[in-house]
This record gives C-alpha cells, structure tokens and sequence, in this order.
C-alpha cells in the first residue's frame, strides 16, 4: 500500500517539475505553430496562386468562415482524419492520391468542415487538387514535407569521386564470342 503512495506522489511530483519546465507561452506557441491554419497561411505565402476556397458558411451563425481553406481543409484530413505523420513525403503522396481518387476514397462524412459548414467543401477541394498540373501538386507536397519536417542535418564533408575510389575499365566496349565461357564455374 505505501509503494503505491510513493509511487503516486512520485509521479505528481514529475508531473509539477514537467509543467514549471515548459513554460505555459512556449507551449501555446508550439501548439500554434502547428495549426493547420497557420500552416496553410505559410502555404498561400508561398502560393499566391492557390484557390483558397474559402467561401463556406458556418453552421452556427452564417458567417463567412474564412480560416477554413482548401490547404487547411488537405491539412486537417491527412493528420486529423487519416492519422498520417505530417513529416514523410510518402505520406503526403498518399494524401494526394486520396484526392485524385486513385487511392483510398475520401469519406464525405470525415471530410473537414462537414459538421461546421453550411456546405460540404469536399467535391470542390477534390476538383482543385485535380486541376492542378503534376509539377504543382509535386511542389505543394514539397513544401509541406520541408514546413513540417524537422531539420536534417547536413553532412560536413563531400563524399569523394576521385578515380582512385573506384574501378573503371580500361577499355570499354562490347563483348566478343566466347566470352560468356568466363561466367561457367
């Protein structure tokens, strides 16, 4: 019974050292920075030419919900619907096969903004992400891999190529009859 105790106040205690550690606004701006919304205001930065489609209204008052938008939406269904990890190209490709059809089917009923919207938006971001060319698609995946990925450490030094690192042979070319006999054991 006192071992339980112990171990009871043990772990209150690693709890209150865990919170006075993190300090309340460095948290706030950690979760923040990983907001979907702000994620996709990043995203428009980089793409002005993206349709936000952001023109739904809310359920609950009619208002103009502009924080809800096409990148916002892609990103709340590959992390919140389909539980992806957000740093793996792989996982991003996945997300975007699931737009173009050609992977898993999106579920209107899951979709983002199905339970807060006047409006379902899912046929139109699915038509969006269709429009775009394979290059653009390609890029917006590569920014969202680099945005969310933890920075990589870079190597210090070049690997060398010099032509003492490896064999060449002297003499390319084809080769001759019989020289298939060299294979046999």
């Amino acid at each position: 019974m006192q071992r339980k105790s112990l171990l009871y106040y043990l772990l209150a205690c690693l709890t209150c050292l865990l919170v006075v550690w993190i300090s309340p606004s460095s948290l706030a701006q950690s979760v923040s920075a990983l907001r979907p919304e702000s994620s996709a205001e990043k995203v428009y930065l980089a793409f002005p030419n993206l349709p936000k489609n952001n023109d739904y209204k809310k359920v609950e008052n009619g208002a103009l919900n502009t924080e809800s938008t096409l990148i916002s939406r892609l990103i709340r269904y590959h992390q919140d619907v389909k539980k992806r990890p957000t740093d793996f190209r792989v996982d991003w490709l996945l997300t975007m096969a699931d737009y173009l059809g050609v992977n898993e089917p999106i579920k209107s009923g899951q979709y983002p903004g199905y339970l807060t919207l006047q409006t379902n938006p899912m046929q139109d971001d699915i038509k969006i992400i269709g429009s775009l060319s394979r290059v653009q698609r390609r890029s917006l995946v590569d920014f969202l891999v680099t945005l969310y990925a933890p920075a990589l450490e870079k190597p210090t030094t070049k690997p060398s190529l010099s032509p003492d690192s490896y064999n060449t042979p002297s003499k390319p070319g084809l080769s001759k009859p019989g020289d298939a006999k060299f294979l046999m054991p």
